[in-house]
């Protein structure tokens, strides 16, 4: 008896439409269902080319949510488990509600410009947040395009920051109070010891597409390693002034079941905040990436 193979999945009909230097929108996919090689490998090729994509209208569960991330690499289990989703560790829930008199998740995450879990040996290739629920002003997401941040830098400024390295750290602003209210729970000694600082090159190669890129952030880069205190301090305020200039950067104004996939090799991103008395949570996945080169 011979087992009939099973059938490959439909192929999908959607749009890819820019934003302009950095971004573009994904419209008529249905991530729900399962994508076939083709329509995944177009997706795989405008995540590089724009360095983040937003899947309009995604009635996705946490599962399919989890599931699709997967086809990327493995996921990382962010520190703060105790805003997990239950059941599913994959997912960290970035809220600000609080129930029960206790934040249901991470209130202010990205609150400073960084690149997502640069503070890991193997950081993060890339990030899902999908919107579960939105605040009627506020909760913008803006992401600076590194990979231009580098092209665009002088000559003289280009030659000095080639082959240097830098000190990335979980805790480097973790307790740094930004927004109203602080929900930054107190770490543990075994979360102290998943985050120890990393040495990364300020300068990176994208794995995958060959540009380079500024990796260092306002958020997690602690300081240029071999420079004195105060020249090193100077340096990176001078890179990240150059990185985040308007012209660099996209401001994502969510819409209701946003997913956005961003490539954290390629970009820096900041969350612009909201009035806190006005409700908003979203799911996160997070995928592994490769030690910067």
């Amino acid at each position: 008896m011979t087992l009939a193979s099973p059938r490959p999945a439909a192929g999908q009909t959607f749009e890819i439409r820019p934003f302009g230097n950095l971004g573009a929108e994904i419209l008529g996919i249905d991530l729900a269902q399962p994508l076939n090689a083709e329509d995944f490998a177009r997706v795989h090729r405008a995540h590089l080319d724009h360095h983040v994509v937003v899947f309009r209208d995604q009635r996705i569960t946490p599962e399919e949510q989890i599931a699709f991330s997967r086809r990327f690499g493995e996921l990382q289990i962010h520190v703060l488990k105790q805003f997990h989703l239950a059941g599913h560790p994959e997912i960290l829930i970035v809220s600000n509600i609080v129930e029960g008199g206790q934040p249901i998740g991470l209130g202010d995450a990205g609150k400073f410009w960084h690149s997502d879990l640069s503070y890991k040996e193997l950081p993060s290739l890339g990030s899902m947040l999908h919107a579960q629920e939105l605040p009627e002003e506020g909760g913008d997401t803006l992401f600076a395009n590194m990979h231009l941040a580098y092209d665009t830098l002088p000559a003289a400024l280009k030659r000095q920051v080639e082959g240097l390295q830098a000190e990335h750290s979980y805790t480097a602003t973790y307790a740094k109070p930004k927004f109203e209210g602080n929900w930054r729970p107190t770490l543990t000694a075994a979360q102290l010891a998943e985050v120890k600082a990393v040495v990364h090159p300020v300068v990176r190669t994208h794995p995958e597409n060959g540009r380079k890129a500024l990796f260092v952030s306002e958020g997690f880069t602690t300081h240029i390693v071999g420079l004195p205190e105060d020249e090193s301090r100077e340096l990176l305020a001078e890179l990240h002034a150059h990185s985040v200039k308007p012209e660099h950067l996209y401001r994502h104004q969510w819409q209701p079941h946003d997913l956005v996939f961003w490539d954290n090799r390629s970009l820096l991103h900041l969350a612009a905040g909201c009035p806190n008395h006005l409700r908003r949570k979203l799911y996160r996945t997070t995928i592994q990436g490769d030690a910067p080169f």
